[in-house]
């Protein structure tokens, strides 16, 4: 075993345990970029490190990584990670149950797009957590500022994933996207590439102020396309966090729920706290009209695949029977419904 194991379990550790609570991505970069750093390290580098205590002369190591590494190596357990794990407490009240039954999350993202950590660092987590599938949704072409992949980007993240599902390793990595509505309810990847992928989940990002008449019309267009599977953070709200505020899109949700349940689209339970979304009057009319649903994580960091705890709350909350809740399923039924619309 490496004698790096410890310190770089330690940093990894710290990095999630700061992630599940949104601290800063900046802050936690160091932890993960100074973890990388000594796990790349030879045996008799480390060796020599450790010897002479000079963890500060590697790159990307300031004070409080390099302390930490140097109480992992003295066999300690850091200081800065025992304080975040007698912080650490569960993250919402109520829906265990319903937490409990969740096989896999269906919205995630990863350093390709606009999360934190590469696939790798996310499947960990999410085998730890117990999950039988992860779905991996980086961001759609269009949305640059998240660092969208293109055609040729998400094909070489597909052959990706298909060399770590080989391997056997983990939990079941899913092959899909977040992809942008456009504004006439279009979908922004060209079909032969959505085709290829096991989740498509559709969300709108722009133009959130549009008149509710054509926002209406351009989700049920999303909807109705037979490549989507879930229907995300339909509101498009943001009620705390970094970014502000932002109020919810209007739309006819009668409308719109109605068109998920005919088309056998699942609204998504978004388990970001800054988003919780559907709000509880819309998330109580999806449950009326008979929808099915999605409890995702929206994780752009591996701690936060751990925000599921606030949907299954939320759904809970709202009565929503968890055989409707799509990522309770068996993989295999989770598949045969997600590639059901496209004929396959």
């Amino acid at each position: 075993m490496s004698a790096a194991r410890e310190p770089v379990a330690a940093l990894r550790e710290i990095a999630y345990l700061m992630e599940r609570v949104l601290a800063e991505p900046y802050r936690v970069r160091a932890f993960r970029a100074a973890a990388d750093v000594v796990e790349a390290l030879s045996e008799e580098e480390f060796a020599r490190h450790a010897r002479a205590g000079s963890w500060r002369e590697l790159p990307g190591l300031g004070q409080t990584t390099a302390t930490v590494v140097a109480q992992a190596v003295a066999g300690r357990v850091p200081d800065r990670l025992a304080a975040l794990r007698a912080e650490a407490g569960p993250l919402a009240q109520g829906g265990e149950e319903v937490l409990g039954l969740l096989r896999g999350d269906l919205h995630t993202h990863t350093d390709a797009s606009d999360g934190t950590a590469p696939v790798e660092r996310s499947r960990e987590a999410a085998t730890a957590l117990g999950r039988d599938y992860l779905a991996i949704t980086d961001h759609s072409p269009r949305l640059t500022v998240a660092n969208g992949l293109s055609v040729e980007r998400l094909r070489r993240q597909l052959e990706h994933l298909a060399a770590l599902n080989s391997d056997g390793d983990g939990c079941r990595l899913l092959s899909g996207i977040e992809v942008d509505i456009l504004a006439d309810g279009g979908l922004d990847q060209v079909p032969d590439m959505l085709s290829r992928l096991d989740i498509v989940v559709s969300s709108v990002h722009s133009e959130l102020r549009m008149e509710s008449e054509a926002m209406t019309r351009r989700m049920v267009a999303a909807v109705a396309n037979p490549f989507t599977n879930v229907l995300g953070h339909c509101t498009g709200r943001l009620i705390t966090g970094g970014r502000g505020r932002r109020p919810p899109s209007t739309f006819d949700a009668e409308v719109v729920f109605e068109a998920c349940r005919t088309f056998d689209v699942a609204v998504e339970i978004n388990s970001r706290p800054e988003r919780a979304d559907p709000p509880d009057e819309l998330l109580a009319l999806a449950v009326e009209t008979g929808c099915l649903f999605a409890i995702d994580s929206d994780a752009h960091a591996p701690g936060q695949l751990e925000f599921p705890a606030h949907g299954a709350a939320r759904a809970a909350a709202a009565g929503v029977p968890p055989e409707r809740i799509v990522n309770t399923w068996p993989v295999e039924d989770l598949l045969a419904w997600s590639r059901a619309r496209r004929g396959k």
